[in-house]
């Protein structure tokens, strides 16, 4: 496939990607476009800024117009769910794009404005409808959205949703679909957890794989500088000032993270500004206007929120904090390099970040190129000693006083066959053992959704080695 022309889409869509100055497919939409359009089940595994959006969106559009039928009230046609409010929107917007010249209804269902115009939308029915899954699921609630008539649905991101706690929200709206529809599943990372979904709502799916599971964009050239905490601002500061940045997007883990960059920046006499989970709708949106306009050159953002950024022309990522996922790396440097253009990320590492450092090169497989700009080095841990006898003896255990000697009066415990106690504490140990095994067994449940690997089993009471991190 050299062409768009070549996949045999209706002529309102082929017109459109005229009008876009679309000529030739990406290999993700060469792989995916004609298996949709088979009908098949897909599982896509491509990074960000390789046209997936159009690898789906273009075979449905296909389908509706030559499917034309009455829509049913409250209910879609084609559900798209995304992680976040900005993907959600560029999701639509990109629909609305490649179908301007067929008349579908469509519609955005995202948190963080008024629901009522979402319910007023939904009312006489939707060809497409973009959601998040915590707004669509509070409208199921409400009874403001069916989810019967759905035929198509999309899970873009999905390893995203994962990190983000969404996947007991998935199967809950799953389950409200129909049986028979078709189901799209486009992730940049294939984890454990996203591949046994996969298996439990796709039928017999065909797996597109554009990029290796883990692997990073080409044209990236990398970058670590290790550095202490306390210099993170004044290093950012001198990196906005000496690098050739057109379009920067800085990364931290937390919003008041964010928030205290853009002031630290400001501080220093450069402009920034803020995208987070606690930015309204329209403050998101207006940021997002301007970075993309070029008004503001440096946005800091946190992950969730920058997931749904696609703007053009981003030559650097810096980031400020370095993810505790490894996946998240490898989403984060996706924001530049795209469309084939050259971009640079920086990451800063200060000494509590090193460990996150090693789980990155592992994943991707690359040792990035460094540079040590610390100015002290971690501490080597201290070997771990065994309290002396002494310690324990002074605190009158077994009947001992500090010199190692029963108190005056005092008799030795013994069992029931006479014979001297060998500290009770021994028959108890394995029951104690068996509990322990049992509470930390609960506890990893719960951490099975966020971790790559599998915890250790967790120590017995008087196992002195460190437990992993």
């Amino acid at each position: 496939m050299t062409s768009f022309n070549d996949f045999g889409l209706a002529e309102p869509i082929t017109r459109a990607l005229t009008q876009e100055k679309y000529v030739t497919p990406t290999p993700i939409q060469i792989d995916a476009i004609p298996l949709v359009l088979a009908g098949r089940d897909v599982v896509g595994i491509a990074q960000t800024g390789t046209g997936k959006t159009a690898a789906f969106a273009l075979p449905i559009l296909n389908r509706l117009a030559a499917n034309r039928k009455p829509l049913e009230k409250k209910s879609p046609r084609v559900l798209v769910l995304s992680p976040t409010r900005e993907l959600s929107g560029q999701i639509l917007e990109s629909f609305r794009t490649y179908g301007r010249h067929m008349r579908i209804q469509s519609a955005l269902v995202i948190g963080g404005v008024p629901m009522g115009r979402q319910v007023r939308d939904l009312m006489l029915g939707l060809d497409v409808l973009v959601a998040t899954p915590g707004r669509l699921l509070d409208l199921m609630k409400q009874n403001g959205v069916r989810l019967n008539q759905v035929e198509v649905l999309v899970l873009d991101e999905a390893d995203r949703m994962l990190d983000m706690g969404f996947i007991h929200d998935i199967r809950t709206i799953v389950a409200k679909l129909p049986k028979e529809r078709q189901t799209l599943l486009f992730s940049a990372t294939m984890p454990r957890e996203i591949a046994d979904l996969a298996a439990h709502m796709l039928r017999d799916p065909a797996r597109v794989a554009v990029t290796p599971v883990a692997s990073t964009a080409e044209r990236v050239e990398q970058r670590i500088i290790l550095i202490d905490r306390s210099a993170k601002p004044a290093l950012l500061v001198e990196t906005l000032k000496t690098e050739p940045i057109e379009r920067t997007l800085v990364f931290t883990r937390t919003k008041h993270g964010a928030d205290k960059v853009v002031r630290g920046l400001h501080n220093a006499g450069l402009s920034a500004e803020a995208i987070h989970g606690n930015k309204s709708q329209n403050q998101r949106e207006r940021v997002l206007a301007a970075f993309r306009t070029g008004k503001v050159r440096t946005l800091v953002a946190t992950d969730i929120a920058a997931r749904g950024i696609d703007v053009d022309g981003i030559s650097h990522v810096i980031n400020y904090d370095l993810p505790n996922i490894p996946e998240s790396y490898v989403h984060r440097i996706g924001r530049t390099a795209r469309a084939g253009a050259a971009g640079v990320a920086i990451s800063f590492c200060d000494n509590d970040e090193v460990a996150f450092l090693r789980d990155i090169e592992k994943l991707i497989g690359l040792a990035i190129a460094r540079t040590d700009r610390r100015t002290s080095r971690p501490a080597q841990p201290e070997q771990h000693r065994r309290p002396p006898q002494q310690a324990q003896q002074r605190n009158g255990r077994n009947g001992h006083n500090g010199h190692g000697k029963r108190r005056p009066g005092q008799q030795q415990r013994r069992d029931r066959d006479g014979h001297p106690a060998q500290h009770q504490q021994r028959r108890d140990q394995p029951r104690r053992e068996q509990q322990a095994t049992s509470a930390a067994s609960h506890d990893n449940i719960g951490a099975v959704a966020f971790m790559k690997r599998a915890p250790r089993p967790a120590a017995a009471p008087h196992d002195t080695g460190r437990t992993a991190r």
